[in-house]
């Protein structure tokens, strides 16, 4: 964990403030107020998620930035969790492409604490070019039922969501059946059947996410 953030000092809207994103209404139970640090305006961008292992494999964490690159420069936002690997790796890719190009990372912590704390860098780059989003108070630490509460935010917030790479028991399906729920797009990557990161994209599209092998098969299911 680490030091209150800066270079933007978080602000909060609650669930009756005009900027308070409609999608989150669709949830049975959204957040009664929202901690957000950066551009708050980039809340009415379209939003896809990419999420997936945080034990990414070399090819996962290409195939990551891949995607995030090309959905960013067609128009949406790219948005994630902030953890190792397949987060961090869809994050970065999207800052890269300059300051036309954003982000969003949905914390599982106060908007002030970094978790993981060697992505402390990475939450400024976000907050410059991008939004912090939490619904837990500023000091809040990371708990593990805190990820799955920010898990049906991702849900909500995208189009749709882009599952790089998944175990079984992961938190990306719990993201990916979210989603499903909410009536947003799910999509999957296939690997091999031997590779245990590709055992939960193979569920997911067995139980009838869109199997999709590049950006341009989201962007054309996609309409933004």
């Amino acid at each position: 964990m680490s030091s209150p953030l800066a270079p933007n000092y978080p602000i909060q809207i609650s669930h009756k403030n005009s900027l308070y994103p409609a999608r989150l209404r669709d949830l049975y139970d959204p957040p009664s107020s929202l901690y957000i640090c950066g551009n708050i305006s980039l809340l009415k961008m379209p939003m896809i998620a990419i999420v997936g292992s945080r034990n990414a494999s070399p090819e996962g964490i290409k195939n990551a930035r891949l995607f995030a690159k090309a959905l960013s420069k067609a128009g949406a936002l790219i948005i994630s969790g902030l953890a190792r690997g397949i987060d961090s790796a869809a994050h970065i890719a999207a800052i890269e492409l300059g300051s036309n190009h954003f982000t969003a990372a949905i914390l599982g912590t106060g908007i002030d604490i970094v978790y993981p704390k060697e992505n402390f860098g990475l939450s400024q780059a976000i907050s410059r070019q991008g939004l912090l989003i939490s619904e837990f108070p500023l000091g809040a630490g990371p708990q593990k039922w805190h990820f799955p509460k920010r898990n049906r935010i991702i849900a909500a917030l995208a189009l749709g969501v882009v599952v790089i790479e998944a175990a079984e028991k992961s938190g990306s399906l719990i993201t990916a059946r979210l989603a499903a729920d909410l009536g947003r797009d799910v999509f999957a990557l296939p690997g091999s059947i031997h590779g245990l990161n590709s055992a939960g994209c193979h569920r997911l599209i067995q139980q009838g996410a869109k199997l999709v092998t590049t950006p341009r098969d989201v962007l054309e299911e996609l309409h933004f």
